[in-house]
């Protein structure tokens, strides 16, 4: 199948209920056009200096995501253009974040990274770390960024019920902060699901979906 067939086929899928991420990484920039002009304009990148390099190269009027893993001193790289950044795992990135949107007269909207499933390797906050940075006096201080919610990954596992039951404690966990509102926090996107479980994922609740291979086929 084509890209654009590929997207055609998950948005159908989706019917509305989750915008689609397309997770770009080690993709090659005409691969990139071709999802543009299919429509898809949300690309999702798991290194900063590829996003860069991309966002210099592509239509300005993509909407770039951050999704993997991020090192504070590599913010500065993408203060200036990054849309969404999903993966804020401490309170020292959310402060550098800051820091660097203050220099580029922005403000960055965060997800954070809550850790979810059952593997070691992967990286979040546990709920109570997300509760203390919701509930601390020092994010009041934090003026250029802005929570617009949390996100997950589940355990790489077959079983559809243990990613279910992972989804879905997440979907109300995110739910908790619902109400909470203020210049900081505004809690309406819930970023779950990639190609093998996007599907369970927007059943359970997410508003983001993170689709590579089931767009642009297996990784190189």
């Amino acid at each position: 199948m084509l890209i654009k067939d590929n997207i055609e086929h998950i948005e159908a899928e989706l019917n509305g209920r989750a915008q689609i991420v397309a997770v770009t990484k080690t993709k090659p920039n005409e691969v990139l056009q071709e999802a543009y002009d299919a429509g898809c304009k949300c690309f999702g990148e798991n290194k900063v200096q590829e996003m860069t390099a991309k966002y210099e190269e592509l239509p300005k009027d993509i909407e770039w995501h951050m999704i993997g893993h991020l090192q504070s001193n590599k913010v500065k790289y993408m203060a200036s253009f990054v849309n969404l950044i999903h993966s804020v795992d401490s309170s020292k990135l959310l402060a550098e974040i800051n820091k660097q949107a203050a220099k580029n007269d922005r403000i960055i909207d965060c997800l954070l990274q809550v850790h979810i499933a059952e593997e070691e390797t992967k990286f979040g906050l546990s709920e109570n770390e997300v509760t203390e940075i919701l509930d601390s006096s020092e994010l009041r201080t934090l003026t250029n960024i802005r929570i617009k919610g949390l996100m997950g990954m589940a355990t790489n596992t077959d079983s559809e019920q243990q990613v279910r039951k992972e989804f879905r404690g997440l979907k109300r966990f995110f739910e908790s902060f619902q109400s909470r509102t203020n210049a900081q926090v505004t809690m309406k996107e819930l970023s779950m699901g990639m190609s093998g479980d996007y599907l369970i994922a927007v059943e359970e609740g997410s508003t983001l979906v993170r689709v590579g291979s089931a767009i642009f086929g297996a990784r190189n």
